[in-house]
């Protein structure tokens, strides 16, 4: 039986890290056999341990990366790459940590893990650029009609 308030909790908390449409389109996927472990890790996973002071997204994004990493997770470790964007965690971040990971883990769990940063930090880029453009333009409309006036 799930703890609603932890449940919820975990939920509020996924869906700010990993966002909306991933939880909605893992949660569409559900079914009798994986409900119970879908309750589990958003109870355990995303309402405890994620939930909990003491670190903040950032910080436990990282750690997650270098994790995911070591082990040769790889498809949990480029949704979390890609969960960067809402984590704050930055490039830089990534590498920094993948460095440790080529030390403490191993040059082939790192190197397997830089290829996939690549390809999902490459798959980010053009949203960002789309961001940054229409954040230009909308600056620039803005000064236009302050000319006006």
């Amino acid at each position: 039986m799930a703890n609603s308030s932890l449940y919820e909790r975990g939920m509020q908390t996924r869906r700010s890290v990993l966002g909306n449409g991933h939880v909605d389109n893992a949660s569409a996927r559900i079914t009798s056999l994986d409900d119970d472990f879908q309750t589990f890790i958003t109870e355990g996973a995303w309402g405890s341990v994620w939930s909990r002071p003491g670190l903040t997204k950032r910080e436990r994004s990282m750690l997650t990366l270098v994790l995911l990493a070591a082990l040769g997770h790889e498809d949990e470790f480029a949704m979390h790459v890609r969960a960067t964007v809402n984590t704050g965690a930055s490039p830089e971040d990534i590498k920094e940590a993948l460095m440790h990971v080529a030390v403490y883990a191993g040059v082939p769990a790192a190197n397997s893990a830089f290829k996939i940063a690549k390809q999902e930090l490459a798959k980010q880029e053009p949203a960002k650029q789309d961001v940054e453009s229409k954040e230009a333009v909308s600056k620039e409309q803005a000064n236009g009609s302050e000319a006006t006036q």
